[in-house]
């Protein structure tokens, strides 16, 4: 029996450069000995690629990691944590750990994030989260309005900026998101190996932020936390940068024959700026999901809302077109 294709997670749908296999299996005979108690090796690294101080970056378990981390740091018990809703799913996971109360504010029609609405609601919270593009609807905030917003969020408050997509976005679309931190000391740029990259499983992310964020945040990095494996896989893959850069291109390539075949079919898809597509369907998620099924497609269904589907390899795209025909 064929192997269903799994487009839930967004993930990236080639296995890992041979070069980048080939570091984590040479490094494999020592996984009984610990990492780097902090990951202060790979921070520097990170940090020149970056062309930033080491005191700017942190790093953590994925971005969600360093989400975490960030969290800890700044929302007191009971405090708030705002955020557009629907929006990436582990954010109210996030908040529940650290004690937060949740702010969630509805999405415009379109799928776009409602930012006037957000400024008033972080009046009553410590931490406000944009993701951008976002997910699940893909849609970009820009850069002119999001700098904006940025502005206007008390300097007490941490905004996080969760681009864990960006690398998706056309050069055109992307913001100096990363030099805004030097004007908004209370502004952390999360970003992540997981997606564009192709490291889902090394489970690496990184924040931009300032000096003293960065020193608050790193009080709650957990030793050990990122593997030997983890730190050279992200390290050859910096090596690789063109090869990974070209197989971006392929996916946005894909993303945009998947989205105009199924508009083509009479779906109402929404641009998108990442590796998936969201179906703005909320009468029919449940034919969208059965459809998909019939073809060995698992997507992430909203009932009453849309779908979400990953770009897959070509194979999979084509049985979602063949699925939704």
């Amino acid at each position: 029996m064929p192997q269903p294709h799994r487009l839930t997670l967004n993930e990236h749908p080639l296995p890992p450069l041979d070069s980048v296999a080939a570091e984590i299996a040479r490094h494999a005979a020592a996984v009984n000995r610990y990492p780097e108690f902090y990951p202060e090796r790979l921070r520097g690294i990170v940090a020149d690629w970056l062309g930033l101080p080491g005191e700017q970056v942190v790093l953590g378990a994925g971005s969600v990691g360093v989400a975490l981390q960030a969290l800890q740091a700044s929302v007191s018990a009971g405090g708030g944590l705002a955020y557009g809703w629907r929006n990436f799913d582990a954010y109210p996971l996030l908040a529940g750990m650290v004690g937060a109360r949740r702010v969630e504010v509805p999405l415009l029609p379109g799928g776009h994030q409602d930012l006037d609405a957000l400024a008033k609601a972080v009046q009553d919270a410590d931490a406000v989260i944009v993701c951008n593009p976002h997910n699940p609807t893909g849609r970009l905030v820009p850069g002119d309005e999001l700098k904006e917003f940025v502005a206007r969020v008390p300097e007490h408050v941490l905004v996080v900026l969760d681009e864990a997509y960006i690398e998706f976005v056309a050069p055109s679309g992307r913001t100096d998101s990363l030099g805004w931190v030097r004007e908004f000391p209370n502004l952390l740029v999360l970003r992540t190996f997981s997606k564009a990259w192709g490291l889902a499983n090394m489970r690496v992310g990184y924040g931009v932020t300032s000096p003293e964020w960065a020193e608050r945040i790193g009080r709650y990095q957990l030793p050990y936390a990122l593997s030997t494996l983890s730190a050279v896989a992200v390290e050859t893959s910096l090596r690789a940068q063109p090869e990974l850069e070209e197989r971006i291109a392929v996916i946005v390539g894909e993303r945009e024959r998947l989205s105009g075949g199924l508009a083509r079919g009479g779906w109402k898809v929404l641009p998108s700026h990442t590796n998936f597509l969201w179906l703005d369907e909320p009468e029919r998620t449940e034919d969208i999901r059965l459809a998909l099924a019939g073809e060995g497609v698992q997507a992430r269904c909203y009932a009453g809302e849309g779908v979400r589907v990953t770009v897959g390899d070509t194979e999979a795209n084509d049985s979602v077109l063949r699925a939704l025909a």
